[in-house]
């Protein structure tokens, strides 16, 4: 085999050629001598918003029982009713109560009699007092014993007329107990709301106890609670008053709002997160009790994020980084890429505000090359 010649020929190191050799080398050190532009890593305040699970709950939400037993005769709403306060929702009867009204009403016809007839008592010794009080103003007439004795008469009768009438007002007392627990035979609404559960039909037997089923439930739709569970690490962001945004699956594309009115000032220890709650007006009944909106909850404090243009950003197979210039000289430096702040871009890494960095770096620009920069807005094309 033919041996290659690995020698350079000797014109190659003549003299003459060197300063070809020197004008390439030179070509090379200004490409990476040229000014180059440089931007400032900018530390600014972050608004940053974390999107949480909600459920919507009635502001007010009651099961309405029957106060007394009794037997449905008419029912006058159905689910979906929406109703005003004091509006009537069901009538019952109970014929034992009627039984027990009759009979108070006869007690105090009874007793009203008794007094009419003790009241005419009273006037009939009266009268003969009076008689006998005049007649005994001619000596002999009267005995003395015969008129304290009609007297005494006098008062006994009055004493039965004040006992009648004792008798009338417990009579009328307890009728007036009787007819006041006959009003509970209507059922009416406590609030004003929505009926969202009906369990009655006319003839049905309610009861009273709480293991029987209410026989409406009726709910607010005009307000709803929103209750979130915060957690722990995002209660910074709790401001009473506060207005915050939310989504719900039934109207892709819209923003709701509702107020932040009041949180549990504890943190659930099996979920690490403290429930808070917002109140959102519903005027037009659009939202309802259940649904599962999307919170944009706020991540306030102290906190700040440090931005570059997106174009500082070089990213590569193996790393992603930015270019720091310090004393003329470039340093790679390895960030995490955030999201997006406007015009820049959130980066994490050991930098800090007021360090420059190339607006538009290259992995070109090799690690310890030295760099001429002039330093530009961050905002310039």
């Amino acid at each position: 085999m033919k041996k290659l010649n690995t020698r350079a020929p000797d014109e190659l190191l003549a003299p003459n050629f060197w300063p070809a050799a020197i004008v390439i080398l030179c070509t090379v050190s200004s490409a990476f001598g040229q000014t180059m532009d440089a931007v400032r890593v900018i530390s600014r305040p972050v608004d940053r918003k974390v999107e949480l699970p909600g459920e919507f709950v009635p502001y007010l939400s009651v099961p309405i029982h029957a106060k007394i037993p009794g037997f449905v005769d008419k029912v006058e709403v159905d689910r979906g009713s929406v109703v005003k306060e004091g509006q009537l929702l069901a009538t019952m009867i109970a014929p034992e109560l009627n039984a027990q009204r009759a009979e108070a009403k006869a007690k105090v016809s009874a007793a009203q009699s008794q007094k009419v007839e003790a009241e005419a008592r009273v006037a009939a010794v009266q009268s003969t007092y009076e008689r006998m009080k005049a007649a005994a103003a001619t000596p002999g007439v009267i005995a003395g014993n015969e008129l304290v004795q009609a007297e005494k008469q006098v008062d006994v009768e009055r004493a039965k007329v004040a006992a009648a009438e004792s008798s009338v007002q417990a009579a009328q007392e307890a009728l007036k107990a009787i007819e006041e627990i006959q009003v509970y035979l209507r059922v009416t609404a406590p609030f004003s709301g929505v009926i969202t559960t009906r369990n009655v039909h006319p003839g049905a037997l309610v009861g009273t106890t709480g293991d029987t089923l209410p026989m409406f439930q009726l709910e607010t739709q005009h307000r709803l609670r929103l209750v979130v569970p915060v957690p722990e690490t995002d209660v910074g962001g709790i401001v009473k008053g506060g207005k915050i945004a939310f989504t719900v699956p039934a109207y892709p594309g819209e923003t709701f709002y509702g107020t932040l009115s009041r949180s549990a000032h504890s943190i659930d220890p099996r979920t690490r997160s403290m429930p808070v709650e917002l109140d959102v007006i519903n005027p037009n009944g659009r939202l309802a009790a259940g649904m599962y909106p999307a919170v944009k909850w706020p991540m306030r404090g102290n906190q700040s994020v440090l931005v570059v243009p997106p174009t500082s950003i070089v990213t590569t197979s193996e790393r992603t980084f930015v270019i720091r210039v310090s004393g003329g000289v470039a340093e790679w430096v390895d960030v995490k890429k955030g999201p997006a702040q406007g015009d820049f871009v959130e980066i994490i890494g050991p930098l800090k505000d007021g360090d420059t960095v190339l607006r538009r770096g290259s992995d070109e620009i090799r690690q310890g090359t030295h760099v001429n920069v002039r330093t530009v807005p961050a905002t310039k094309g």
